[in-house]
């Protein structure tokens, strides 16, 4: 018993490095030789490899000639220039000032925005990048420009709440607008809702002209804009409609002479109710054909 005693002792005082001693995975595999052992040993002990670093898109695709850069340069220019513009306005609408220096600076806004896709197109540098400066641009000039200028101008005139409501509706409607232009298939003809530039040149003259309507009246036609943005009615380009008939142009150029605001206004409806009725058109053409 004695000796089976020390026995069973000297099993059980096992060192402390043996305990500490992790079994290696391979030693759990059966049927392994020695070399291949060896060579999983050696791949564990490897260093792992870093992947690379990702490299940036360049943002002008292409020849990277001198006279490109700068054709590039000058493009992104302008489109810096809006948006310091859209700045502007918000800096002159918070500080008090007359709301039509800021009415004034979103049209420049809209000047350069245009100026800058068609710079674009004609010097062949457009670019990915330069899509994304454009959207990122426009949603400060119009998305957040328009609305604290309309705000300044309508202030105190219409309840607080409903006015940061309907202006707080532009800047998120112009938002989802930029958003979903960015990724839907574009059509030569026809802008998919009211395109952003348009709503702040309405919002933008409205305020510079001194639109006599009623506050309330101002605050609907606002929030109808910012709804239009969003629609999926089919309004027209600018360049479809400077096709009409010459005779059908000088109606709203005699009017201004006449009536300016009250033409203006009359000019905003019927863009607004143009997107509908080319829809129902549209749908009833398709019946038709179906019909047929």
């Amino acid at each position: 018993m004695r000796a089976g005693g020390t026995k069973a002792r000297r099993m059980l005082l096992v060192p402390v490095g043996r305990l500490r001693r992790r079994p290696r995975a391979v030693d759990t595999l059966p049927g392994l030789d020695a070399r291949e052992i060896h060579a999983i040993e050696a791949a564990a002990a490897a260093p792992e490899e870093h992947p690379a670093t990702p490299s940036t898109i360049p943002l002008l695709p292409g020849e990277r000639t001198l006279s490109r850069r700068v054709k590039f340069g000058l493009v992104q220019a302008c489109t810096l220039s809006s948006l310091l513009l859209g700045m502007t306005a918000i800096f002159l609408a918070v500080t008090g000032s007359d709301p039509r220096l800021g009415a004034l600076c979103l049209l420049a806004c809209i000047t350069f925005d245009g100026l800058d896709g068609a710079l674009a197109r004609k010097f062949g540098v457009a670019s990915p990048f330069g899509v994304q400066m454009d959207s990122l641009g426009d949603m400060t000039s119009f998305g957040i420009a328009a609305p604290v200028v309309i705000y300044s101008a309508l202030a105190g005139k219409v309840a607080t709440p409903v006015l940061i409501a309907a202006c707080a509706m532009v800047a998120a409607c112009a938002a989802i607008r930029l958003a979903r232009f960015n990724v839907s298939p574009k059509d030569g003809r026809f802008f998919c809702g009211v395109p952003t530039t348009m709503a702040a040149t309405v919002l933008a003259l409205s305020v510079l002209i001194g639109l006599t309507l009623p506050p309330s009246v101002m605050v609907v036609g606002v929030v109808l804009l910012a709804i239009a943005m969003v629609s999926s009615f089919p309004y027209a380009k600018l360049a479809k409609v400077f096709k009409l008939p010459p005779w059908l142009l000088a109606i709203p150029l005699l009017g201004v002479l006449a009536d300016l605001q009250l033409t203006f206004g009359l000019i905003v409806l019927a863009y607004l109710v143009s997107g509908p009725v080319l829809y129902l058109f549209a749908r009833a053409k398709q019946r038709a054909s179906g019909i047929a």
